[in-house]
């Protein structure tokens, strides 16, 4: 696992959730905090969705967590075009992972220095701080 260098953005997500963190650590050192919380929202994501008809076996709610991921790689890849960040760490569930990685522009993943397969939204920043120090 690589470390995590200054103005990191580290973003920890699942299929309803986002949580921003910025790395405000020294070189070495680790000190995130939390600037954003992305929620999945039904009425902004009115037509952004995958595209065509849900297939049968597709609940609503799995259709809404790839809604809310694809706005989230939107978000990301913005950004990353944006050169809003220099750095990205991602860390989300092993689907929303899944949906997420193929979305994202070139641009970001040239920026992502590593990703955690974990679902840790729900996770106290100190916790989430000490697995990624452990991962390092």
């Amino acid at each position: 696992m690589h470390k995590i260098p200054p103005g990191t953005w580290v973003v920890v997500a699942d299929g309803t959730h986002a949580r921003f963190f910025l790395n405000e650590g020294t070189q070495g050192a680790l000190r995130l905090t939390q600037n954003d919380l992305i929620t999945a929202d039904a009425d902004e994501a009115q037509g952004q969705g995958p595209s065509g008809h849900r297939p049968p076996e597709a609940s609503q709610e799995q259709t809404e967590e790839a809604t809310f991921a694809k706005q989230l790689a939107h978000r990301l890849n913005t950004a990353a075009l944006r050169q809003v960040f220099e750095h990205l760490f991602l860390i989300a569930d092993p689907k929303t992972m899944g949906e997420i990685r193929p979305q994202l522009h070139g641009e970001t993943a040239r920026r992502l220095i590593g990703e955690l397969t974990k679902t840790l939204t729900n996770t106290p920043l100190e916790d989430i701080e000490k697995i990624l120090k452990a991962q390092a």
